[in-house]
């Protein structure tokens, strides 16, 4: 997956060019306030994952970018006039922007705005921000100059467009989202960070390349997904992959990778001396074959299962999969057992969100404390454990043939979010998600993940909603509270997003 193409955000401004000559100075203070926006948009908040690097704004076909190349930004200046409106379409159309940002910087016709949106045809987020919460009207009545007055009054007036923008985007069916507040609301900041997020999530999505190795687990039929409208609605390839293709890999390890990888094993694991030195061999030779299997397919995220017979070569890779596949879930490239490919999409976004995404499925419930236990035997996101995860040896994978290694870990303790990607009647693709915490207590030391969840509404309604809402068994886990967040890429994608808690 090319994790270097950045995502491209538009952004323009709406004025009307009437106004210059009649008001001395209003349309540099509104340039002004628009590079403002820029900035803010290219700083963003300082706990993203992209880091926080000051950019500065360009105008024109010029563009302004982060260190980090996640986030390009094209900003074809203040637009105010029909003429300049078709400029900027050619400009947003050649450049391939993912999403818009529309700056209303004072009442601006609406005939400057539709040829944008329309010729771009992406996501557009429309911006009525005033430059300060609340005009100081004593001072601003004792100017006592009308002209001047009636000038300041426009530097003000971005709520004077929102409506006629919101009119001529349904009339023409154009969906659109409206972001209301001033310069330093940081309420409306969080919002449009979110988009951002969003953004960069959708644009990462349709640039990712997904395994599936192996074949589903018979029988659960839940879990039987449409690659065609999985494609459809994230944009994503799948690449199938044969187990032979992992075996020629797995026969190529030498000592020496199996070496470095058992140094990674006990770097990044808490490995139980109950492990048997073979069986982390066994392991870490499969874990050498994942990783390139990964770098040759150039995946960023896999959904795998298989059973093979006893005693043959792809039955012992299939036993020994678990800490390479976790190992690589931590890494940013989620793996899903079961060959669950909706999990793993929805994995993937948690992941690109930076909130991890571990594969999971509902245990038990605990009525005494009104909390649910959710995990999984399999890969895990341990890079959102709580504390150090266990490599621990199992006598018997439950419900899957052999034995072998596998990973012991809760989920970090907090406010986590969970993320489904459903498929409905005729097909239809929505995202379910749910708020909740991580809670201390006990869990079932089995060689699994598993942690305790607590919801707003309890575990009872929280567990007949979550089931109603038609996922399959399987949920991605990640920490933070980001359903928002979920709830724009949803709008970006044009997806139903049903939110539990």
């Amino acid at each position: 997956m090319n994790s270097s193409t950045p995502t491209r955000l538009g952004l323009f401004g709406i004025g009307l060019d009437t106004y210059w000559p009649q008001f001395k100075g209003l349309k540099n203070r509104l340039v002004g306030y628009q590079k403002q926006i820029a900035q803010r948009i290219l700083v963003g908040r300082a706990s993203s994952r992209a880091g926080s690097v000051v950019g500065t704004a360009r105008r024109a076909v010029q563009s302004s970018q982060r260190d980090d190349p996640t986030i390009q930004l094209i900003d074809a200046g203040l637009v105010d006039s029909p003429a300049k409106a078709r400029v900027a379409a050619s400009l947003f159309r050649r450049e391939e922007v993912d999403l818009i940002f529309l700056y209303v910087s004072t009442y601006a016709l609406s005939s400057t705005v539709l040829p944008v949106v329309q010729a771009a045809r992406v996501p557009v987020v429309v911006l009525n921000l005033q430059p300060v919460p609340q005009l100081d009207y004593a001072q601003f009545n004792a100017l006592g100059d009308r002209g001047l007055m009636t000038g300041l009054w426009l530097e003000h007036c971005q709520a004077c467009s929102a409506p006629e923008i919101a009119c001529v985007f349904n009339r023409a069916n154009i969906p659109y989202h409206l972001v209301t507040g001033h310069l330093a609301d940081e309420e409306a900041w969080r919002e449009i960070q979110d988009w951002v997020d969003a953004a960069k999530v959708a644009s990462a999505m349709r640039r990712n390349r997904v395994g599936v190795l192996g074949h589903y687990y018979c029988g659960m039929l839940d879990v039987y997904s449409d690659l065609t409208q999985q494609s459809a609605a994230f944009g994503n390839h799948f690449e199938l992959i044969e187990m032979c293709a992992l075996h020629k890999l797995r026969e190529a390890v030498t000592a020496r990778q199996v070496a470095t990888k058992l140094k990674q094993f006990r770097r990044e694991f808490d490995v139980s001396p109950e492990c048997e030195k073979g069986e982390l061999i066994r392991a870490a030779k499969t874990s050498c074959a994942l990783d390139a299997l990964v770098k040759q397919h150039d995946l960023g995220a896999l959904a795998y299962y298989y059973e093979s017979e006893d005693g043959l070569a792809y039955r012992d890779i299939v036993t020994s999969v678990i800490a390479g596949n976790t190992l690589l879930t931590g890494h940013n490239v989620p793996v899903a057992g079961e060959c669950e490919i909706k999990n793993v999409q929805a994995m993937k976004i948690m992941d690109l969100f930076g909130a991890g995404g571990s594969f999971s499925e509902f245990y038990l419930a605990d009525f005494n404390d009104d909390v649910v236990l959710l995990g999984h035997d399999g890969p895990a996101h341990f890079a959102i454990a709580e504390g150090r995860v266990g490599l621990v040896p199992l006598p018997v994978y439950h419900g899957k043939p052999g034995k072998g290694l596998s990973i012991q870990m809760t989920v970090k303790h907090g406010p986590v979010t969970l993320l489904s990607v459903v498929q409905g009647a005729g097909g239809k693709l929505s995202l379910l998600v749910a708020e909740g915490e991580s809670v201390a207590g006990p869990v079932l030391q089995i060689g699994n993940t598993n942690s305790r969840y607590r919801f707003s509404i309890g575990a009872k309604r929280f567990m007949n909603e979550w089931s109603q809402a038609g996922p399959a068994h399987h949920c991605a886990i990640g920490v933070g509270h980001i359903a928002s967040k979920i709830e724009k890429l949803g709008a970006l994608l044009e997806l139903e997003v049903k939110r539990v808690c």
